[in-house]
């Protein structure tokens, strides 16, 4: 079974500043790095190191190419990635305060002029009962679900970030809808303070057909099956340090993708995902950070 990942590639441009600039105010960074980035190349690359057969479509302009290097380098398939050497590459612009916190300007870029025709060719490229994986990062998105549930394939759906244009995409052709406890709250209508298991059932009233999967931070993950009545709960990996969460949640997906391509339960699925975002966390960056399966114990 393959998985094809439709998501989003960005550049990250990130300053060091003292603290955030104000309006009117021009200040000078103390350092500047330059990341990949991205929900769904983060994905991807989640996805390759876990050992799934994965396919990315997006995106990019000429100032991107290493992005798609990157993706090459961990074994994404990135025949369906297309160039656009005219048009800029999704980016976000960051700026870090001595006091570690982040303010962020996102331009979608390359990553919202997604065309029918790519749309068409990537899913034509897939079997039937393939899986298909969306974040909310790239335009058309009703289109590509529309022609994915057309076609048979299994969408998986991440709805970050999470926004009203959600609300108006076909939801009733997702098979999985994975969220974290905001998101869920938002996607149900639900009050985010009423806890996780109030949630995921306001949820389950709303897309009585999906799975449910939502992540939740230090506290572990939970699952719904559509057809279940209880819910499974698997709590998050021990870690001796918290360095970085950046990536934390796309490794957790990544790897349950790729656990439940090979016909894993959800329960060993969320506890392989589990144990790759232990490993995240305790490292510096985004997709650098993302482990590899033989780092997992037995992996």
């Amino acid at each position: 079974m393959r998985i094809l990942n439709f998501g989003s590639l960005n550049v990250d441009h990130v300053y060091k500043v003292a603290d955030f600039v104000k309006p009117g105010e021009t200040i000078s960074a103390e350092t500047y790095s330059r990341f990949c980035g991205g929900k769904g190349l983060n994905q991807s690359i989640a996805l390759a190191r876990a050992g799934a057969k994965v396919l990315h479509a997006g995106r990019i302009g000429s100032d991107g190419l290493f992005l798609k290097e990157k993706l090459e380098a961990s074994g994404v398939d990135c025949s369906l990635l297309e160039v656009a050497a005219e048009e800029p590459t999704g980016h976000a612009v960051i700026q870090v305060s001595a006091k570690g916190e982040n303010c962020i300007v996102l331009f979608g870029g390359a990553n919202m002029r997604i065309a029918e025709e790519q749309i068409s060719r990537s899913i034509q490229s897939m079997e039937r009962g393939d899986i298909l994986l969306l974040q909310n990062e790239i335009s058309r998105m009703g289109e590509i679900m529309e022609a994915a549930d057309g076609a048979g394939l299994r969408i998986f759906f991440n709805p970050a970030p999470m926004n009203e244009r959600v609300l108006s995409y076909p939801m009733e052709l997702v098979d999985t809808l994975i969220v974290n406890e905001i998101e869920g709250a938002g996607l149900a209508g639900a009050d985010p303070e009423s806890g996780p298991e109030q949630v995921i059932r306001s949820l389950r009233t709303k897309y009585p057909a999906a799975n449910l999967l939502m992540t939740l931070g230090a506290s572990g993950a939970m699952y719904l099956g559509h057809s279940e009545e209880r819910e499974v709960f698997v709590p998050a990996s021990s870690v001796r340090k918290v360095v970085d969460t950046t990536a934390a949640g796309d490794t957790f997906i990544g790897y349950f993708l790729a656990e439940t391509a090979l016909g894993a339960s959800p329960e060993t699925a969320m506890k392989t995902a589990a144990a790759a975002s232990g490993l995240c966390v305790g490292r510096l960056g985004a997709a650098d950070s993302i482990p590899f399966r033989h780092e997992l114990r037995g992996g």
